[in-house]
């Protein structure tokens, strides 16, 4: 095993983008899926994406709610006004042909909610919001447009749920110190890989490698549980790799 290998806890398989990053980038990867992704009950989401007339703004978290939407609805609705966090997922909207209306400068849901914020001090009416979202999505985005004094409509999308991990390797790697990083995409991975491993060889874990994270929502719950970690200066999977890479290469001195 490579002094040099990194975790990765997003629900992919070696062929994964993040995966595939790494590696380009001269990283061993480790897969430790601390998450899955299924399509659960979505009897709500196609509820109300049948009655589009009764919202002005789609709000997207994530790529893979677009995905559960535009698997049910051919076109964007012309009345509908679109907002996302983050440009990775406002390019997989405009890939499809979807207009974006707002993206916060950065992706992570606080930044979303001051958006509208702005949007609506400019004189525009309180929205009527569609949040198609995970499973296990945090309440900032609900919570703060509804402050906002917004309708909002918060839907599953998609469920995210604990994967199965071989802990008894898992246990093993962490033994050996055989990890110089681990990838933390989402506050999900965080929560899962904690709750997998047990707070104690989470922490054994985190003591021998660093941790890297998407953005600032994933930082913070590495700093609930007593973590600090690197966050991407960009909040994207390029982003992610790029950050990890810095870390573990970190540039060469100038020569003195």
């Amino acid at each position: 095993m490579s002094a040099k290998s990194v975790v990765v806890t997003r629900a992919e398989d070696r062929d994964g983008p993040l995966s595939r990053e790494l590696r380009s980038l001269g990283l061993e990867v480790i897969l430790w899926p601390a998450v899955s992704v299924g399509s659960g009950d979505l009897s709500e989401l196609e509820r109300s994406l049948a009655h589009l007339e009764n919202f002005d703004w789609l709000v997207f978290a994530s790529r893979h709610a677009v995905a559960a939407v535009l698997e049910r609805l051919a076109r964007a609705p012309a009345h509908l006004q679109v907002a996302a966090v983050g440009q990775a997922t406002a390019q997989v909207l405009r890939q499809r042909g979807w207009p974006v209306d707002l993206v916060p400068d950065e992706a992570n849901a606080a930044a979303l909610v001051a958006a509208f914020a702005a949007h609506l001090a400019a004189g525009s009416a309180a929205p009527r919001v569609l949040f198609p979202a995970s499973s296990r999505a945090l309440p900032t985005i609900a919570t703060g447009l509804r402050q906002l004094g917004a309708e909002v409509t918060q839907v599953t999308a998609y469920e995210t749920r604990a994967a199965p991990l071989d802990l008894a390797s898992c246990r093993a790697l962490i033994t050996r110190a055989a990890i110089s990083a681990v990838t933390f995409a989402s506050p999900s991975a965080v929560h899962e890989l904690a709750d997998a491993l047990g707070r104690e060889d989470f922490a054994r874990l985190l003591a021998g490698a660093r941790a890297v994270a998407i953005g600032r929502t994933t930082a913070q719950e590495l700093a609930a549980l007593g973590h600090e970690s690197v966050v991407a200066r960009s909040a994207t999977l390029h982003g992610l790799a790029l950050a990890t890479a810095r870390l573990v290469n970190p540039p060469s001195a100038p020569p003195s």
